[in-house]
């Protein structure tokens, strides 16, 4: 403290001496040390409170620029004979790093549900491998479908197989109640299977449907692998109609059973191919014994199960073989190929009893089949012909009204076409123009022989300008087509037509003509399809017979009438029977190749042959027997 005090006064010393020379007055003699002490001022302590929280400058939230200073006031010097102010002690600021707002974490990806993954997957699919497993005529269709609904599977739900895909899969198991092979239709496996497994299942079951949905329409064999002379105008299902439709049915068995025909014609043989396969072990299924042969008059204890065989009324205790199930039997005899003799001998019996059913459900099959080749709508009102049963019928709103016997065509290239067109005109007083390949392959060798033979026939010939014969029949009562020619235009150049020649309606087998239909009461049918066709018009079969003469008379239909040419060998009769007939132009035999045939997963798909037509029949250098013209004479012709 002492020397602290020394160097005060050693330096305050100094600044005495220089303010003295300028103010105090000189002394003479020198301070003592107490003078020079109470002299020098000393700083008392600052009597100041200690600081606050509030003295502490706050955080900012963001840091601001500083506010520029102000000048410093000039610090006046203190008087030195009063003690100087205390010091002011700043409050010293804390220094706060700038607040800024909390960092944001990057969003996590959503979770995907299994269904979701299988749509992407699905998507994957299409850009990529589903060639493999969609048909290329069907993808672009089917992708769409799934585009549209953003990839969201049919069959899959929560990752395994929905109850949508079960019902699909159930009633796909059972379709060889409708004549098809359950087998062609695989359903793949949803268990245990992950979204890419799932994705791919997916996308098979779909080809699986739309695979029997054609089927199920237009048949497992498109009819080109039949016969070159059957043409039909099939419409296959679109894929995404399907889709949809299956999605949002209410009933999945309903809306693919739709898919089949639903003709009554198609589910009557459907009904009798589950009774034949059930066996339902009532009379008209029972085995008949073997037994003397029975010619009518005599008795017999199998006659009661005969009749119940052959749909014959009459009480169970008569067992008299009498003339009506005999003329029964004889019919049952021409169906299977068999003497017509009437007289139930072991022959007749074996063909009841014999391996029938799996042979009748495979001609019910066939048959089934080729109802699918038909359009949906038939018409309400229309023609049907049933080839092998010889015979035609005109329906009006879903009743048969009128049937009559008809010729047909001679098997093999004269075979009467399979085909849906439409009825538009009806000629009175037709002219007969031979077609070009009656023209090649029968009359010119005929003129080679005899230069008379056409003028004795009434036919005429005139010479085209290219060179080529033209060879017709004016109209009249001779003519080879009769008195009316029925026309629906179709690319085989066949029609319906009266005759000369009515005693071939007589005969069981009716097959004699070049392709076209000779029907048995022209007249009839002409009144009966006008009377639809054109009811204000009052046409009466008078009122057509006095049109007959020697000019051709067209008579258009105001209503076009369709016209379906079939080829039905087993068909369910009035009585609810099954009817079986000759298969004269060995189709079911081919058909039913194509159906059982190893290549079966390719039979829809039509192959190229050579239309069958009058202008395409292959050239026959057999030259016929001519002689003057009798009514039967014409029958070779036409």
């Amino acid at each position: 403290m002492r020397g602290t005090r020394f160097e005060f006064w050693f330096a305050t010393t100094a600044i005495v001496l220089i303010a003295a020379g300028s103010s105090l007055p000189v002394q003479s003699a020198p301070l003592t040390e107490a003078e020079i002490s109470a002299a020098v001022p000393m700083p008392e302590p600052a009597n100041l409170p200690p600081p606050t929280a509030a003295d502490i400058a706050r955080p900012h939230v963001s840091p601001t620029p500083a506010a520029p200073a102000r000048a410093a006031a000039p610090t006046a010097v203190p008087n030195s004979t009063q003690p100087a102010a205390a010091p002011t002690v700043a409050a010293p600021e804390i220094a706060t790093p700038p607040v800024t707002a909390p960092a944001v974490a990057p969003a996590e990806a959503p979770v995907l549900t299994i269904d979701q993954r299988v749509a992407e997957k699905l998507r994957d699919l299409f850009g990529g491998r589903s060639d493999r497993i969609i048909d290329r005529k069907t993808k672009a269709a089917v992708e769409a479908y799934y585009a549209a609904r953003s990839y969201a599977p049919i069959w899959v739900d929560n990752g395994a197989e929905s109850a949508r895909g079960k019902a699909a899969a159930a009633h796909l198991a059972r379709v060889d109640a409708d004549g098809l092979d359950p087998s062609d239709y695989p359903v793949p496996s949803f268990m245990n299977a992950d979204a890419g497994a799932l994705a791919e299942a997916e996308l098979k079951f779909t080809a699986t449907v739309l695979t029997y949905a054609r089927h199920a329409q237009i048949g497992r064999v498109h009819y080109s692998r039949v016969s070159s002379d059957i043409f039909y105008d099939l419409v296959a299902p679109e894929p995404g109609a399907v889709l949809t439709n299956l999605a949002e049915a209410k009933n999945i068995a309903e809306a693919l059973d739709s898919y089949n025909p639903p003709h009554p014609g198609y589910k009557a043989l459907k009904a009798k191919l589950a009774e034949m396969r059930g066996y339902s072990g009532d009379a008209r299924h029972s085995r008949i014994s073997f037994g003397q042969t029975l010619k009518p008059g005599m008795e017999d204890p199998r006659v009661p199960l005969l009749r119940n065989r052959l749909g014959i009324a009459g009480a169970a205790t008569d067992t008299t073989y009498d003339k009506v199930l005999a003329e029964a039997v004889r019919k049952f005899q021409r169906q299977r190929e068999l003497p017509p003799t009437g007289v139930l001998n072991n022959a007749t019996v074996d063909a009841f009893n014999g391996p029938r059913r799996d042979r009748d459900a495979d001609l019910i099959i066939a048959n089934m089949e080729r109802w699918r080749w038909l359009p949906r709508d038939l018409g309400r009102a229309y023609v049907m012909v049933n080839i092998p049963d010889y015979m035609l019928k005109v329906v009006d709103r879903g009743a048969t009204v009128w049937t009559t016997r008809i010729v047909a065509g001679q098997p093999g290239e004269r075979a009467t076409p399979m085909l849906s067109e439409t009825m538009k005109y009806i000629t009175v007083n037709p002219t007969w123009n031979v077609p070009p390949s009656i023209i090649n392959n029968e009359y010119l060798p005929a003129l080679a022989q005899d230069p008379t033979v056409l003028s004795r026939m009434g036919l005429r010939l005139e010479y085209n300008r290219d060179g080529s014969v033209h060879i017709y029949q004016p109209p009249g009562e001779a003519n080879a087509l009769g008195r009316i020619r029925f026309n629906f235009p179709n690319k085989f150049l066949v029609y319906q037509h009266d005759t000369p020649d009515k005693y071939l309606f007589e005969k069981d087998k009716r097959a004699f003509s070049h392709g076209c239909m000779r029907v048995q009461f022209p007249d009839k049918y002409a009144e009966l399809l006008l009377s639809i066709a054109n009811p204000k018009d009052g046409y009466t079969i008078e009122k057509i017979h006095r049109m007959y003469g020697t000019g051709e008379r067209d008579i258009h239909l105001t209503t076009p009438i369709p016209v379906h040419l079939t080829y039905q060998t087993a068909y369910v009769d009035d009585a609810g029977h099954l009817a079986v007939r000759e298969d004269v132009y060995g189709r079911d035999a081919r058909l039913l190749a194509a159906l059982k045939n190893e290549d079966r997963r390719i039979a829809d798909a039509p192959i190229e042959r050579r239309e069958a037509s009058f202008t395409a029949r292959r050239p026959s250098t057999r030259i016929l027997p001519f002689f003057p013209g009798p009514p039967g004479f014409f029958g070779l012709f036409r």
